[in-house]
């Protein structure tokens, strides 16, 4: 990858600034497609629940189809189990259910952006949470003596700003009357976000921990079973809600089911390009993955580096949104939280060039 070494912070850098720049096409198309009367295409605006479903479309299609094509999804098992006769990899026990929890992480991921609140917001408010996941993972994985690796002093003062920069979105007064914490849709969003988040990411350390020391780390294997798994959960979770009100009749009655169904009965216009716009979104996904299993380092700073790209991103998003959509400009909350994200990049940078060093010492790197 760009003559980089595996495990090297080049390559990092690498990986975060392609999510960096990706990150901010996902946000400004959200935005482009619901946040205008009318979008760049000239169509009238579209429902969220619409964009969703073709948004999603696009994102899972650009991840599927590379990682079967390519013949990622061939893992080299390091533990295979027989089932029924047939030798299959011991980690599929652990990543489709990694794959099912994508599956929600990716409609709830979009969700957020649609609430009334700016992309940076919806942004610090979703990572500074995997944030805090991530050290609390470290901590149990360490107890299970499943990671061997201490996490440096850096890591928690990176974590303790990037929470600040969450509770001074959470609490702090929000443009516009929005109440994060007082609106039901956005809790159950976040809610469900959240938790499916935490699992996947104590099992992407698990696999990444477990490996026996030489072992090689196939985090595309791991990708391509993860993405097959969340593309069948997908599926099956839009036709339960496609055919939902023929079992509950009051379903019908919920405005996001009736949206979803009419989105599928009756395309909306510009339904081609909202979907084609996902293509970030599901290039988002591989940069995202691979950060968060590079190799050598903790949940704790994979989960901060991966994170607080993307915050930095979302500033870069609602400026330019406000430049081009006329989407709010950042509060003066949101430049304060962004400085606290600033200062856990600062502490990042040390943690990462004394874990460098170590890898080297180690000859891992």
């Amino acid at each position: 990858m760009w003559k980089t070494a595996e495990g090297s912070t080049e390559r990092l850098l690498q990986l975060c600034t392609g999510y960096f720049l990706l990150y901010i096409v996902t946000g400004l198309v959200v935005k482009a497609f619901t946040g205008s009367p009318v979008t760049p295409l000239g169509t009238p605006r579209m429902n969220d629940i619409a964009f969703l479903g073709y948004n999603t479309l696009g994102a899972n299609l650009t991840c599927l189809i590379p990682a079967v094509v390519l013949g990622w999804w061939r893992m080299k098992s390091v533990r295979p189990i027989r089932v029924g006769g047939v030798e299959v990899p011991s980690e599929l026990l652990y990543i489709i259910p990694s794959g099912i929890c994508t599956a929600v992480v990716i409609p709830t991921t979009t969700l957020m952006y649609t609430l009334p609140i700016s992309v940076m917001v919806a942004m610090v408010i979703m990572r500074a949470s995997v944030i805090v996941i991530g050290r609390a993972v470290d901590g149990i994985q360490i107890a299970q003596g499943i990671l061997q690796r201490r996490i440096y002093w850096e890591e928690n003062a990176a974590v303790v700003f990037a929470v600040l920069a969450a509770c001074i979105e959470l609490f702090g007064p929000h443009t516009g009357g929005f109440a994060f914490l007082r609106n039901r849709a956005a809790v159950v969003i976040f809610s469900s976000y959240i938790t499916s988040y935490a699992i996947r990411i104590y099992i992407m350390n698990y696999y990444k921990n477990t490996r026996p020391k030489g072992a090689p780390l196939d985090n595309r294997a791991f990708f391509a079973v993860e993405q097959i798994a969340a593309s069948v959960a997908m599926v099956l979770m839009a036709l339960a809600v496609f055919h939902g009100p023929k079992v509950f009749p009051s379903w019908a009655d919920v405005r996001q089911v009736s949206d979803f169904i009419g989105s599928i009965q009756t395309p909306a216009p510009g339904w081609l390009w909202a979907s084609l716009s996902g293509i970030s979104f599901g290039l988002v996904a591989f940069f995202s993955v691979f950060i968060f299993m590079f190799k050598g380092r903790t949940a704790t700073f994979t989960g901060l580096i991966n994170r607080l790209t993307s915050l930095v991103a979302g500033t870069a998003a609602t400026l330019l949104g406000h430049w081009f959509f006329g989407s709010r400009f950042p509060s003066l909350q949101n430049w304060i939280s962004l400085g606290f994200v600033l200062v856990a990049v600062f502490f990042l940078a040390r943690a990462e060039k004394r874990r460098a060093a170590e890898l080297k010492r180690e000859k891992e790197i």
